[in-house]
């Protein structure tokens, strides 16, 4: 018997590949989006799509998120499994009400007779130089509001097979895409592997620490757990992945390992998804803290359009050390 072995993809190849393969299998799915069509979307995620299965299963829309995602959730509750595009999640707010009014409470309304099964996807976050209107993290916004899913793959392999489960699920799913994640690379496994939700991984085990990110935030820690190590401190990774539902489990096994704990996130300080890790770890592994939980955030400002100043608004491998030996109770932190 051949082994199957993993090819190496760039994150939007890899999306690419999910959404091919979901075209395939289920004739039911379809995409829709602002130029997702005949352009291949402005992050060439869909690029050949249209070509491909053509002009009614990958939908170029107006420019109207209202109207778009209004129009998705009526398909999905007629039994289609629609994917939508944001073109930038900030666009988002203008399909707020169709997203939370009805998307995430639908199957709730109707006793689960009706389900809406679909997808909404797009670059979130900050990196990429697109100023205040368009950088917005909108990860605890999302999943404040139970009857949605909320998920933020960070490699390629998580890229895909997240997307396909998302497509796969019977409800709605947030499914963020860091824009500054696109071109990173990735071995893939070519075959059909969904990935399940609410299952954090352990992308660096260690003894000595634990930093619980998730989205392109991980790659940072993952740097800075290098970069300790070479000073002899052991820094455990944890990329949570999904965001609802939050695998609590793997974040407090790994606290009550390492007895210390760092949550980084991109966006704001305030009512975040490093606020609710802080807190899940004070109401279980609390007895195991040799410390207090630090979180590191980005700066409680709108996104900067320079570069240099965007730079200084979301953290940086400095701001996590200094978190880690703070916990640590090193001098200098």
């Amino acid at each position: 018997m051949t082994e199957t072995k993993t090819e190496t993809k760039t994150y939007r190849e890899a999306l690419q590949e999910a959404l091919a393969g979901e075209l395939d299998r289920d004739e039911n799915v379809v995409l829709l989006g602002e130029d997702i069509g005949v352009y291949g979307g402005t992050q060439l995620v869909t690029d050949g799509l249209y070509d491909r299965y053509g002009a009614h299963r990958v939908i170029d829309t107006p420019i109207s998120e209202n109207g778009f995602v209004g129009t998705a959730v009526g398909m999905a509750m007629a039994g289609l499994r629609p994917v939508v595009e944001m073109m930038t999640w900030n666009f988002s707010f203008l399909a707020v009400d169709q997203i939370i009014q009805n998307a995430a409470k639908v199957r709730y309304f109707s006793g689960g007779q009706v389900s809406v099964p679909m997808v909404i996807r797009g670059p979130n976050g900050g990196g990429v130089q697109l100023s205040a209107q368009h950088t917005h993290s909108l990860e605890s916004f999302y999943g404040h509001f139970p009857g949605l899913k909320v998920v933020a793959p960070v490699t390629p392999a998580d890229a895909k097979g997240m997307l396909t489960t998302a497509i796969r699920d019977d409800n709605c799913v947030i499914f963020l895409e860091a824009g500054a994640l696109y071109g990173t690379k990735g071995e893939v496994d070519p075959g059909d592997n969904p990935v399940p939700f609410g299952m954090a991984r352990i992308a660096r085990s260690g003894d000595d620490v634990t930093l619980v990110s998730y989205g392109r935030q991980v790659h940072l820690c993952l740097t800075v757990a290098e970069m300790l190590a070479d000073e002899g401190i052991d820094v455990e990774v944890i990329d949570l992945r999904s965001l609802r539902p939050l695998d609590e489990d793997t974040v407090v096994a790994s606290v009550e390992k390492t007895h210390r704990a760092v949550a980084v996130q991109e966006q704001w300080l305030r009512f975040g998804v490093a606020s609710e890790v802080a807190a899940i770890i004070q109401d279980r592994a609390f007895d195991h803290l040799d410390a207090p939980v630090e979180r590191v955030s980005g700066a409680e400002v709108p996104a900067p359009y320079a570069h240099n100043l965007e730079k200084a608004a979301f953290p940086d491998e400095q701001q996590v050390v200094d978190a880690v030996r703070r916990v640590l109770y090193q001098n200098g932190g």
